[in-house]
């Protein structure tokens, strides 16, 4: 493989951005989950419910407009203005439908809500969330969309900068509905929700401001005429979209999955799981960066028709992911006691997530490898595999044999939450090898088109 120091460069200059910004946002849930808790039990609990029903959809919503990165860096490698007018513009009608629909599903959200086995007072803090919560779905969509054609012109910064601002509104936004000062009501761990989806709106509208006043993006000439629904365009959106909504949505599901079947070993069992998933999330924000910046990338390439540079760039990312990938598991390994304790002050916790760790140092090297592969297939347009390639790797692959060595004695003695996170290392190796064999397939049928239109 070759490796491009400049195009390393090129990649981290995109991709640190889109960690920082990643991070903040992660430490908006953060700041939720501390202030919910501060309140009461209660509280906290009713806010874990209602955020693991609430998030997967956003994320699965949020996930189909992740498509419009590649295809407006594709544009914008290109210097093709009326394309990414067009795209963004189809975007926005997309955007009013998946807000729609996230609207109508959250009323869905009562039926799970109150079939669950909990209290009463819970299960109505966690519908109270959800139903403040689901008015910010339309903000958080707008401001993806903006997002999306911002860093689709290779412009990663801006969204850095509107998520520390959405992290600073957020924490005393929280307090005030929290604990209802100014007159408000106290609605508790609930007002975590209004906090969210007045956030969120802010988010959207300071997003909005800057591509309308930015003159790289100039948004306003991006929409000064405004076309009708083209339903061929937004279908090619959604079609490139769904693979990548459902690769995050089986993923979030996985590690959301767990504690259920492993809920029967105790307390212990459980909380030394979350701690290993929680420290593992933070650390996957940056090969997930690296992959959005791969995306971007490859599509500016792409979309200059300037192959042999993107060839450079496909080994440098692998390179980069490889890299990143060995210092994670540096960090896990030799960082593992003092982070547990970070969580808890159990000598049975800290034993079990330390010990998780370990496995989860191993499965770096192919967490990276598959999402690096993952981007370059979103930059090259060519979405379809990822959905069929990640449900089998993650589900009938890793889940399943995690299933088996956690819960049976059919290869080895019952093995608790250890089993899961061998299959997670089975399953992100199976998805790495696919992908990156995937991408392999597919660039030798671009060089070879790209070629024959070079002959001809």
């Amino acid at each position: 493989m070759t490796f491009c120091n400049w195009e390393a460069k090129r990649l981290l200059s995109l991709a640190l951005p889109v960690f920082l910004a990643q991070v903040t946002l992660i430490l908006m849930s953060v700041v939720d989950t501390i202030m919910a808790g501060q309140v009461s039990p209660t509280d906290l609990a009713a806010l874990s419910i209602a955020t693991g029903i609430w998030n997967p959809l956003l994320l699965a919503l949020q996930g189909i407009l992740l498509a419009l990165t590649g295809i407006i860096a594709q544009f914008s490698g290109s210097d093709d203005r009326k394309g990414i007018s067009h795209y963004f513009q189809q975007a926005l009608y997309l955007t009013a439908i998946l807000s729609f629909t996230g609207f109508a599903i959250s009323y869905l959200a009562d039926t799970i809500i109150f079939k669950l086995d909990t209290s009463p007072a819970i299960a109505n803090l966690a519908y109270d969330y959800i139903h403040f919560v689901k008015w910010g779905v339309f903000g958080f969509l707008i401001f993806t969309v903006y997002r999306n054609v911002t860093e689709g012109m290779g412009m990663t910064k801006p969204a850095f900068y509107i998520s520390l601002l959405g992290l600073a509104v957020n924490i005393p936004v929280n307090y005030i509905f929290i604990n209802g000062l100014f007159g408000l009501p106290a609605y508790g761990g609930a007002g975590c929700g209004i906090a969210t989806a007045i956030v969120l709106t802010i988010m959207a509208i300071a997003q909005v401001t800057y591509c309308q006043m930015s003159k790289k993006i100039d948004a306003k000439g991006l929409l000064s005429s405004f076309e009708k629904p083209n339903f061929s365009t937004i279908g090619i959106i959604t079609k490139l979209g769904i693979p990548i909504s459902l690769a995050t949505f089986f993923e979030v599901t996985l590690f959301a999955c767990i504690p259920l079947f492993i809920a029967h070993l105790g307390a212990v069992a459980v909380s030394g799981h979350q701690i290993a998933a929680s420290v593992t999330t933070l650390l996957f924000m940056m090969p997930l960066s690296l992959s959005i910046a791969i995306s971007i990338r490859i599509g500016n390439l792409f979309g200059q028709n300037n192959m042999t540079q993107l060839k450079v760039a496909v080994s440098t990312s692998y390179i980069l992911a490889i890299a990143i990938a060995l210092f994670l598991a540096l960090i896990t390994f030799t960082g593992r006691d003092y982070i547990s304790q970070m969580y808890s002050d159990s000598p049975a916790v800290l034993a079990l997530a330390s010990s998780i760790m370990i496995l989860a140092c191993i499965y770096q090297l192919p967490d990276a490898l598959q999402v690096a592969a993952n981007g370059i297939l979103r930059g090259l347009k060519y979405t379809t595999p990822i959905s069929y390639i990640t449900f089998i790797s993650y589900w009938l692959i890793g889940f399943c044999l995690g299933f088996v060595l956690a819960r049976t004695d059919i290869i080895v003695p019952a093995m608790g939450p250890h089993g899961f996170w061998v299959g997670i290392i089975v399953g992100l190796s199976v998805a790495a090898i696919f992908l990156m064999l995937t991408v392999h397939k597919r660039l030798k049928y671009e060089f070879s088109n790209y070629e024959a239109l070079s002959k001809s």
